[in-house]
Parts: structure tokens; C-alpha cells; sequence
């Protein structure tokens, strides 16, 4: 990033400053207190009374990890790679966080089926004490650990103007990127009826298709539209990384609209099949109450057949009328306005 980015967070002494205004950052302190006396975050670990780390050395720490790449290559032949670095790091961030929410589950079924089968024996009430503290030192870490991933997405968010995207998994954020929700961990939610975190009750809007899109002006304006209608609303993508889905995803976290992401199912034969039955998926759900579908391929017909029969509202788009009237949308004039929104 060249220094001429400065100017645009004027209000700012300086980046650090932009980070430390972020709602991530307020979460530090919370997220790095300690919650039990003793720490024992695995069968083979001994107990620990060792503090937390530094809240505030915690946050700079995230900061200085996803930022610097950009500073380092900032005005390189190599400044292209300071997005997909800063990624990796944050996505790297993401994946120790969810194996961590793994661990912390298999204590808490470990703990239930004890609890299950109740023994008065002194070896009995010390392995459930293990465990019980083992489960409570997992969440303790995990809270931390997403208190990185939040803050980390949302330095990358500023540097970019581009929400962070997971590739696999949900991630429930509290910080100022919307929550972004894998496809199956919300119809295994919304089945079992679980926490608001995998099933947020409200109206959804879905978007497919249109990898060839670019007209991000367009989309924005309509999903402006669209939310001042249902303000409350989730929007649902097929999860592309690029054309209409991925600014539908941009425009999401810029607004902070939730999102959840339905991948292909790689179980199926081919991605084309895998299409079509996610298109049966979604024609299942009563939640969604709108659709924009972008010209791409028959599956996008197929879509608005299966959406046109139960009266769902449509907004069709053909690439005929891409940039119409206006010329290509400036993505840069767009990242500056997603920044000021992530600050704003």
C-alpha cells in the first residue's frame, strides 16, 4: 500500500490509529482475561497458572502481522502478492480458531456422557474435573483465538476494501466484517434448531451466478434497494470468488449483512449436477424471499423456473446490460468507499 492511502483516513493520525477505532479492537480485553484459575488445554498438558497474553500487545501483535505485509511489498514489483499473503495469514488465524472449537466440542460430549453415567468413585470425580476444566480452558482459548480472526479480517478489510472470505467453515464474526456462514453448517442449524450464531432467523436474499461480472455500481445500488425493504435481511451466494457473487459478498460486508455461503457438493459426479441439486436445496427453503439471478448458464434458468413456481420475486440480470450507460465501474473508487465504510 502506498502512502497516498493515508490521506483517505484522513481523520486518522495514522493507520494504527483506523485499527484502534475498530469494534474488534474493544474486544481484547474481554477476550484475554482469564475466566478460571488454572489452564489445562489437553489430556497430556499439566495445569497451568500462567496469565493470558497483554490485551493491548495482543491486538498490536494482530495488527502488525497482516499489516506489514502490505507495507513491505507497498511500490515492489511484488505489491500484487500483499492481498493473498494477508489472507493466508488471517485464514491461518480462522483454522487454529475452528480446530479449537473441535477440540472444546469433543470435551463438552466427553463431559456430557459422564454426566450420563454418574460414578461415586474418587477416580470418577477427578477425570470429571479434568475434563470439565479441560472444556473450560478450550473456550477460553477459542474466544481469544476468534478475537484474532475478527480483527485480523478487519485490518484486511481496511487494507483492501475487501471483506475476508473464508474458503471452508463459518465464521460468526462480532466485529465490523458480517458474518460469514458455511452453507452446511446452516442447514445442520437450521434442522436442529441451534444457536442464533449458524441460524440467524431472518429473510434471505440470494444471489447467483454472473462470474463475468464486474458492474459493481449496479449490484451495490440494487442491494441498497433490496435491504431497504428487508433490513433485517441474510444474503445467500453459490460461494463464487468472483463476478456477481463475489461483489454480492463485498457489498455484505460493507453493510454488514450476514452471509452464508452454499458450496458445490464434491460428492456429487460433476460440479454441473452439483449445481443443479444445490438449486434444489435452495428451492426448499421457506426463508428465502428473493433472488437476483445473473445470466451464467442453464442452471441459473433452472433456478428461476424452480423460484418463478413458488412466487419468489425475482430480479433478473443478462450481461447485455452490464456498465449500461456508464462505462466499467472504477473497482478502486469502490475499495475506497468499502474502507470508509469499515471505519466509518
Amino acid at each position: 500500500m502506498t502512502n497516498t492511502n493515508k490521506g483517505r483516513f484522513s481523520s486518522f493520525a495514522d493507520f494504527g490509529e483506523a485499527y484502534a477505532e475498530m469494534t474488534s479492537a474493544k474486544q481484547f480485553h474481554a477476550s484475554f482475561t482469564e475466566t478460571i484459575i488454572e489452564s489445562r488445554l489437553s489430556i497430556m498438558d499439566d495445569p497451568t497458572q500462567d496469565p493470558m497474553p497483554d490485551p493491548e500487545l495482543a491486538r498490536g501483535c494482530v495488527e502488525d502481522i497482516v499489516s506489514n505485509i502490505f507495507r513491505l511489498l507497498a511500490g515492489t514489483r511484488m505489491e500484487s502478492y500483499a492481498q493473498p499473503i494477508a489472507w493466508g495469514l488471517v485464514n491461518s488465524f480462522h483454522y487454529v480458531a475452528k480446530r479449537t472449537e473441535r477440540q472444546e466440542d469433543d470435551a463438552a460430549r466427553e463431559l456430557g456422557d459422564m454426566v450420563n453415567v454418574f460414578d461415586p468413585s474418587e477416580v470418577y470425580q477427578s477425570r470429571m474435573e479434568e475434563t470439565q476444566q479441560r472444556c473450560q480452558s478450550l473456550a477460553e482459548a477459542r474466544a481469544a483465538l476468534e478475537c484474532f480472526v475478527d480483527h485480523g479480517a478487519n485490518v484486511y478489510h481496511v487494507e483492501t476494501g475487501r471483506p475476508f472470505n473464508t474458503i471452508k467453515g463459518t465464521r460468526a464474526s462480532t466485529g465490523l466484517t458480517a458474518s460469514q456462514i458455511e452453507g452446511i453448517d446452516y442447514l445442520k442449524a437450521r434442522e436442529a434448531a441451534k444457536i442464533e450464531k449458524h441460524f440467524p432467523s431472518r429473510p434471505a436474499v440470494l444471489i447467483s451466478g454472473g462470474g463475468d461480472w464486474e458492474d459493481e455500481e449496479m449490484i451495490y445500488a440494487r442491494l441498497d434497494m433490496v435491504r431497504e425493504r428487508i433490513p433485517h435481511m441474510v444474503l445467500f451466494t453459490g460461494k463464487r470468488f468472483k463476478g456477481a457473487e463475489k461483489i454480492g459478498t463485498c457489498w455484505a460486508g460493507d453493510r454488514g449483512v450476514p452471509v452464508v455461503g452454499f458450496g458445490l457438493n464434491k460428492r456429487a459426479v460433476d460440479d454441473y449436477r452439483a449445481a443443479y441439486r444445490r438449486n434444489n436445496v435452495w428451492n426448499g427453503l421457506d426463508e428465502i424471499v428473493e433472488a437476483m439471478i445473473f445470466e451464467q448458464s442453464n442452471v441459473q434458468v433452472d433456478l428461476a423456473r424452480l423460484f418463478r413456481a413458488r412466487g419468489i420475486p425475482l430480479h433478473i440480470f443478462r450481461l447485455a446490460e452490464q456498465n449500461e450507460g456508464r462505462g466499467p465501474t472504477k473497482v478502486s473508487e469502490r475499495r475506497d468507499e468499502a474502507k470508509r465504510h469499515a471505519i466509518g
